[in-house]
């Protein structure tokens, strides 16, 4: 029984927290069953995929839909794990001296940061670089963006963290930001997805704070699905209408529901969705994590694990 929790706690490793969480706040079974495992065995032919998931090909295609607009796959393929490959200070010292455009690079984030780097950051900082493979432009852009965003979110004078902007670059490079206008781009939708969540602060009735960060995680990720104001007030009118108060989670869940069948304006939703009370509650509930869901969860990873061998 240790060995079998040893070879779990090393499988979740491999899995980033954010990505963890985006799941949580999902419930979505299937989409945490597929994401496993994309992670455990990586991508494949749709029918080896729903053999070892036992799933039907059109349940692996919402599942599959569900994971990108969350944001955890891209084309099909799972995200990098987020994890550089280990480079020697020896190594970023030499191409330091030969690379002018990390030298570049290099002389900008300590710019954008106000202190000289440390050897621990200016790998990381190289790995970005050499790993993620952002353009030098595009990399650069993305350094002054982390700090506007640190500033905004911080006050002034704070500073992203080298962790911050390793994320956000493995970010863009899931989005495939190769370019200046693709990150300008990229950079006009999210003040606009900002605008738009301070806007329905109101509809949610927060008007002496702001979100928390589950509520704000919630508010971007529909945002981001495509989901407008309007839709997203018809949602809550019917999760207060069915369970008398603001549910963030079943109001998701509502959501994602619309999201797997393609209904995101209030025109899309009444005719292809237009249950009311009652019927909402039917929609959310198949997202639920079921007990024997949670079952296939296990036995699928004991048979990868036996697959390997470990």
């Amino acid at each position: 029984m240790q060995e079998r929790d040893n070879n779990l706690s090393a499988a979740v490793c491999s899995m980033r927290a954010a990505d963890a969480d985006r799941l949580i706040a999902s419930g979505d079974a299937d989409c945490a069953l597929l994401y496993i495992y994309l992670i455990r065995r990586g991508s494949g032919p749709e029918s080896e995929l729903c053999r070892a998931l036992n799933m039907r090909p059109e349940r692996l295609r919402a599942a599959a839909e569900r994971l990108r607009a969350l944001g955890l796959v891209s084309g099909g393929a799972p995200l990098p794990s987020g994890e550089l490959p280990e480079y020697t200070a020896e190594d970023v010292v030499r191409r330091s001296r030969e690379d002018p455009a990390f030298r570049c690079i290099l002389a900008e984030a300590e710019s954008v940061l106000g202190h000289t780097l440390s050897t621990q950051e200016t790998k990381t900082l190289f790995g970005v670089y050499d790993y993620v493979g952002l353009p030098t432009d595009v990399l650069l852009v993305l350094l002054h963006h982390c700090a506007e965003e640190a500033r905004r979110r911080y006050g002034p004078g704070r500073v992203p963290t080298m962790k911050q902007i390793e994320r956000e670059a493995y970010l863009w490079g899931e989005r495939e930001i190769m370019t200046l206008e693709q990150a300008e781009e990229y950079m006009r939708e999210l003040s606009r997805r900002r605008e738009a969540a301070a806007s329905l602060r109101r509809v949610f009735g927060l008007r002496d704070r702001d979100y928390t960060a589950s509520e704000r995680k919630y508010v971007e990720s529909w945002l981001a699905m495509g989901f407008g104001a309007e839709a997203i007030e018809l949602a809550l009118d019917r999760t207060l209408a069915n369970t008398g108060q603001l549910k963030w989670q079943y109001m998701n869940k509502i959501i994602l529901s619309w999201h797997s069948k393609g209904l995101h304006s209030p025109e899309e939703i009444e005719s292809g969705d237009g249950r009311r009370s009652g019927g909402a509650r039917g929609a959310a509930s198949p997202a639920q994590p079921q007990g024997g869901e949670l079952e296939r969860v296990r036995k699928l990873y004991e048979r990868v694990k036996n697959k390997d061998g470990r």
